[in-house]
């Protein structure tokens, strides 16, 4: 009902020629660090333009933001989804770089030689939306402990007892500390591609047209770290 009030205040706005109304906009958290993307940027170049819309930024799992999409609760959406959903539009943005990591409390992170098979042994900490069947494919039978955030991920990686996957931007400042590590980036590290999602048929619709064209804009190669 509130998706619904929202969007007839947006729609009674544009006809009236007036710029305002709320804007829903979700991420996956840990995104301020991506250097792919410059959402601070295009945050406050959409407010420039639209300075009486009123942005309401969340932070919700991929299934959330598929759902809030859905129902018109979130206007667009920025994550990582694993298949095509009927009724929503993805546009690519870019490719997320995941390695796999320990920390400095860790048996390995001192370890000349690292074996894939023993690495495979190790209590791992996952996100609750990762299908287990990636895991596998990456030589992992199930997680030893489970998280909701990135966040909580490097937490549990810091015990020393988890090893588990982080986002290559946010992991960088632990990398350059010294308190993680890179296990095997040939064998373990993947890329997870993002997209900017929104309900087929509202994708020209003034605000959502703009957000999606400054995210174009502002999105760029990433510089590459080696391990």
């Amino acid at each position: 009902m509130l998706s619904e009030l929202n969007e007839l205040e947006r729609q009674s706005a544009l006809l009236k020629g007036e710029h305002s109304g709320t804007l829903c906009i979700s991420t996956l958290d840990s995104i301020e660090t991506e250097t792919a993307l410059s959402l601070p940027v295009v945050l406050r170049s959409f407010s420039d333009k639209f300075p009486h819309v009123h942005i309401k930024l969340i932070i919700r799992t991929p299934a959330e933001q598929l759902n809030g999409v859905l129902n018109n609760h979130i206007d667009l959406a920025i994550g990582s989804y694993n298949s095509q959903v009927h009724n929503i539009i993805s546009e690519p943005l870019y490719r997320e770089q995941h390695w796999l990591y320990c920390s400095d409390l860790h048996p390995m992170f001192f370890s000349r030689q690292l074996d894939k098979e023993q690495i495979s042994q190790c209590p791992l900490v996952t996100r609750s939306y990762w299908n287990t069947s990636d895991l596998r494919r990456r030589g992992f039978s199930k997680g030893s402990a489970t998280v909701e955030t990135v966040d909580a991920q490097l937490l549990l990686i810091l015990s020393g007892k988890y090893i588990g996957y982080l986002p290559e931007h946010y992991a960088w400042p632990w990398i350059k500390e010294n308190r993680l590590r890179v296990l095997l980036p040939n064998e373990f590290g993947f890329q997870s591609p993002f997209s900017a999602i929104c309900k087929r048929g509202r994708s020209n619709e003034p605000y959502l047209k703009a957000f999606r064209d400054l995210l174009k804009k502002n999105t760029v190669a990433r510089p590459k770290w080696n391990y």
